[in-house]
């Protein structure tokens, strides 16, 4: 490694299963970070518009091209690993990676075998564990004294849970392995749980969110765990279900002949395997920090997306404080392993909002003038739903105000109008709000709103007696999944814009909902953003800043 050279991070390990649809591999991406600050990063699916696209090395040369990075190799490289393997080979064959195999986690970057652009090119490989650790580092800064780092995934480069110590400046594993991997499995690879969604297997990566939406319809029940235990949780009833329907009736009188998400008792089961993936992985939780006394968690990999668990282990306060990053699912592995090795490097890095996907794009923040945003504001109290395209888009799964949809948040009929009329989603999944950090603090009554709010990755449960002021955002659980805007800095357009509407209209919170149909990845470009409008029947638009109706729009047949 040198530290006057930038680091190029790669996230491309091929699937081994030839499907059109992302398998064990999914979300490719490639970061450039230079002196602790991210340069250029692409979650690859933006581009290629094909959801969780793990196909980056039918792109790379091309990729790396457009950017100038094929003229200038003045770059560190690094490589992600998976499950699947430790090796990357290009579709054209001029850019080859092999890492060492090895038994246990390494701390420190590896030594690998990479060919690039025809020649000998020096490549280190880190494993998936750790970059999902170091993808925390951009946001947060470097690893606090005594702090415990997690990582709790699907599956790793060896294992799907991993636990580690940052004391004496010096990172350190402390265990890996498959125990949890029952857990993690409800939501990726349980049969019965795909068939009351509605999934195939090769849907898997749609069905986390699915689960925790329809969990919170039902009810958790012991008797119903004791029955999933002693038959293995029905996790392998893929190709007859026979036997579920049958113990089913026999324990419980159910008689019903198919799975549906409208079921009462299916329900309860979807509630009780969640209360017990949150029950297990707090226990966890409490046994490591007794046993290493840390105390601060960072906490990343995709179960990190269980913003049930995550508001748990908030409230449980076994930390000082819980870091986790917006992107602590694989779209981040890119960023978290250049981060990591720029850190080595440097011993500090810059601070970076959420919105890193700019390959390509050349716009970083929208230009507006307040007109604008008045405009945009009485299009909204007038009832329109409008989506908004601003610089450069997100990191991560989460829309947070710059590849968002906007509506008012007071009405259930008008969410349920964009979730399942615009975007297509089931009928269970709630839709979350965006609101200035005052106004989470009104609804929530918290004094102190959470900084995790940011990325949208906690619960807050809304005072009964204002549950009807947003009730278009408000779970059936009475919780609400707020993004909370902290100040100006954090995104100026919606700071703006929301000041706007609270000062103008007495407007407290919008939906904010992620810019794409079913199916579909979130919106990169201002074109896409206008077809993706078109194509979603929407009322209007944003882009950079200025408002646009779709009606004028096709006028102009754009």
């Amino acid at each position: 490694m040198n530290s006057s050279r930038p680091t190029l991070a790669v996230y491309g390990i091929q699937d081994r299963i030839n499907s059109d649809t992302p398998f064990y591999v999914h979300d490719h991406a490639i970061t450039l970070m230079d002196q602790g600050k991210v340069i250029k990063h692409l979650t690859l699916e933006r581009q290629t518009r094909n959801k969780h696209d793990n196909q980056l090395f039918r792109h790379i040369y091309d990729l790396l091209k457009k950017e100038g990075l094929l003229a200038n190799q003045n770059y560190d490289l690094v490589f992600v690993d998976n499950v699947v393997g430790r090796s990357f080979i290009s579709s054209c064959g001029r850019f080859r990676f092999e890492g060492p195999l090895n038994e246990t986690l390494s701390v420190m970057p590896e030594k690998g075998r990479c060919w690039w652009l025809d020649k000998e090119h020096e490549a280190m490989a880190i494993n998936h564990e750790l970059a999902h650790l170091g993808s925390n580092l951009p946001f947060y800064g470097e690893f606090k004294e005594n702090s415990l780092l997690i990582h709790f995934d699907g599956g790793g480069s060896l294992s799907n849970f991993s636990d580690w110590i940052f004391r004496n400046g010096q990172l350190k594993s402390l265990e890996f392995h498959w125990d949890l991997k029952y857990l993690s499995g409800f939501f990726n690879a349980n049969a019965l749980v795909f068939g009351i969604i509605g999934a195939k297997y090769n849907e898997q990566n749609s069905v986390p969110g699915k689960m925790m939406g329809l969990a919170a319809y039902g009810t958790y029940r012991q008797e119903i765990e004791s029955w999933l235990m002693q038959n293995d949780y029905f996790a392998n009833v893929w190709g007859n279900k026979k036997m579920f329907f049958e113990s089913a009736k026999a324990l419980f009188g159910w008689s019903k002949t198919h799975l549906s998400t409208d079921d009462p008792f299916l329900q309860d089961v979807v509630a009780t395997l969640h209360h017990i993936f949150l029950r297990d992985f707090l226990t966890k939780m409490e046994t490591l920090q007794k046993s290493t006394g840390a105390d601060y968690l960072y906490y990343s990999g995709g179960s990190a997306l269980n913003i049930v668990a995550n508001t748990q282990l908030v409230g449980s306060n076994l930390f000082k404080e819980v870091f986790i990053p917006p992107c602590c699912e694989d779209s981040g592995l890119s960023l978290g392993a250049a981060a990591y090795v720029e850190w080595l490097k440097h011993g500090k890095l810059d601070e970076q909002s959420p919105y890193l996907n700019n390959w390509g794009l050349s716009l970083a923040a929208p230009e507006y003038t307040q007109n604008d945003i008045k405009v945009c504001a009485d299009n909204l109290v007038q009832g329109m739903v409008i989506g908004v395209c601003n610089g450069y888009g997100e990191i991560g799964p989460r829309a947070l105000g710059n590849r968002s949809i906007l509506a008012l948040a007071n009405s259930k009929k008008l969410a349920d109008k964009v979730s399942m009329t615009h975007k297509k989603r089931e009928w269970y999944r709630p839709v979350a709000p965006v609101m200035l950090e005052k106004n989470a603090a009104y609804y929530s009554g918290q004094k102190n709103v959470h900084h995790l709010g940011r990325y949208m990755l906690l619960d807050f449960a809304i005072a009964k007696e204002k549950q009807s002021e947003i009730e278009g955002v408000v779970h059936v659980d009475g919780t609400a999944r707020i993004q909370v805007i902290n100040s100006r800095e954090q995104n100026r357009y919606l700071f703006d814009l929301l000041t706007y509407l609270d000062e103008q209209y007495g407007i407290k919170a919008l939906i904010n909902t992620s810019f794409n149909i079913k199916g579909e990845p979130i919106v990169n470009t201002t074109e896409g953003a206008v077809k993706s409008a078109c194509n979603m029947n929407l009322d209007g638009v944003v882009l950079n800043g200025k408002f646009e109706n779709l009606n004028s729009i096709a006028g102009r047949g754009m």
